[in-house]
């Protein structure tokens, strides 16, 4: 990805991106008379000003091979976002070079664009048996009028979301607790970042009760993993846990097989949270960020927890395990009570967690529960990075919907109702008096759908623009 101030039209590519608003909205490196003739063109063709709706003609009167004319709706940073995914979608079988030329003028705007473009033309080719497509990786992008410094950003938001989704799209037969871990170590030394892994027998030792609980009935076991970026500068230091199932069958209380489709995806969390670390750690953000992925497979054995059954979380709470696919709560607490420990100044976390979200918000809209100062940040953080996230309350009488008659919770709340709620009031129980956020992503985490914008189907990398946005932040960046 690279900035080019070449007038675009003499630009020999696959493709040329260009903007229509009822006419070409193009950069100002796109000549006038070549702006006229494909604007003839793209209404001969009817051309839509619809956000996202592309038209595509033949490069006639420019060097590109073709040009696709997209939608930008109000010209707003999210619109040219989605409309540089959009358009990118709609450019063909892997292209090798391809010029974007939506009017911007900010280096956020610049830097939406190229984001944007990138994450539309994202593939997941690993599996492909085919050796051109598999080793295909998409174009070479130049992003016309763009500065170093929004190149740069780009590249490192894009690089992290396409990361967490990589690692999500990854069949369960490849990626289970302890490969997470060991893809964790491998960026660790790429990147800068220290990583810390806890094998089995050290979280037995330490007292790691939910992790091993649901862990127990898979043949691969659970792991705890830190990942720290730690500049001497920092000012701040803020801990994110992320729920890292790698397959989730329900357990015992075993899930319908078609609803398990999709349970690659409830590793989510940690997979944004490894590749937030990561991003903070190119950007040199100077704040400590601290990640923490719970990884554990939830399967049914003969060694498997059984509802009824009571645990002992991380620092001494018990939980009586009323229903096995509530599971991610219960590694999420091991994490969360570990990660105040460090006394960070604030704690976040990050999980596919309930159904109750996706009823309640719906398939593109994430839910944020916590502090109401903490929950404000990330609000309003998702609101600069164009993701959709809403706050949700956390009422006192559900707290005692999660106590238990035998042990001090229960991992199940008000059967009427309000279950992201509940789960949320759960973990609010393991963070103390350190200011804190729950973010749910169970439905935005995994499009089931067709691709929209530049959001694909299957893994959608939800939440790490967010999260990194919140650290930008809190560094006063």
């Amino acid at each position: 990805m690279n900035a080019t101030s070449t007038a675009v039209s003499t630009l020999a590519a696959d493709a040329l991106i260009l903007g229509y608003d009822g006419e070409i909205t193009a950069h100002d490196l796109l000549d006038d008379s070549v702006r006229a003739s494909l604007g003839e063109a793209a209404a001969s063709l009817e051309a839509s000003k619809k956000l996202g709706s592309t038209t595509v003609l033949p490069g006639t009167s420019v060097e590109a091979k073709r040009v696709v004319i997209v939608g930008i709706g109000d010209g707003s940073e999210g619109n040219l976002r989605e409309a540089a995914g959009a358009a990118a979608r709609a450019i063909g079988t892997r292209p090798a070079t391809v010029v974007v030329a939506l009017p911007a003028t900010t280096d956020g705007e610049y830097a939406a664009i190229a984001e944007g473009a990138v994450l539309g033309a994202y593939t997941f080719n690993a599996y492909k048996s085919d050796d051109e497509l598999a080793g295909y990786h998409g174009p070479d992008w130049l992003i016309a009028g763009a500065s170093d410094a929004a190149i740069d950003r780009a590249r490192i938001i894009a690089g992290a979301v396409a990361g967490a989704r990589d690692l999500v799209n990854t069949p369960p037969l490849d990626m289970f607790p302890a490969a997470v871990a060991d893809v964790a170590q491998q960026y660790g030394e790429s990147h800068g970042i220290t990583v810390e892994v806890w094998e089995p027998q050290r979280l037995a030792e330490e007292g790691f009760g939910g992790l091993l609980a649901v862990g127990m009935g898979s043949s691969r076991l659970p792991r705890l993993v830190k990942v720290e970026w730690a500049p001497e500068a920092a000012a701040q230091h803020v801990a994110i846990i992320g729920k890292g199932i790698t397959f989730d069958t329900g357990g015992i209380s075993l899930k319908p097989s078609k609803s398990m489709e999709t349970m690659k995806s409830d590793m989510s969390g940690s997979a944004a949270v490894l590749h937030t670390v990561i991003a903070a750690a190119q950007a040199k953000l100077p704040v400590k960020v601290t990640g923490w992925l719970c990884l554990a497979e939830n399967m049914p054995s003969g060694t498997a927890q059984r509802p009824s059954d009571v645990i002992r979380i991380y620092g001494g709470k018990t939980v009586e395990v009323l229903n096995t696919d509530a599971e991610g709560r219960l590694v999420m607490a091991d994490g969360l009570a570990r990660a105040v420990e460090d006394n960070p100044d604030v704690v976040l976390d990050i999980a596919t967690l309930t159904g109750a979200q996706g009823v309640a918000l719906g398939t593109r809209t994430s839910g944020v529960m916590g502090d109401d100062a903490i929950r404000t940040e990330i609000v309003d953080a998702a609101g600069e990075a164009n993701e959709l996230f809403w706050p949700m309350p956390l009422p006192d009488h559900l707290r005692e919907s999660v106590k238990s008659k035998i042990a001090d919770l229960q991992n199940i709340g008000d059967p009427q109702g309000g279950g992201m709620l509940s789960a949320g009031a759960f973990l609010q129980e393991f963070v103390g008096e350190t200011p804190w956020a729950h973010l749910d992503v169970a439905r935005p985490a995994f499009n089931e759908g067709a691709p929209w914008g530049y959001t694909p189907a299957g893994a959608t990398g939800a939440g790490v623009r967010t999260l990194f946005r919140f650290l930008e932040k809190r560094a006063g960046v």
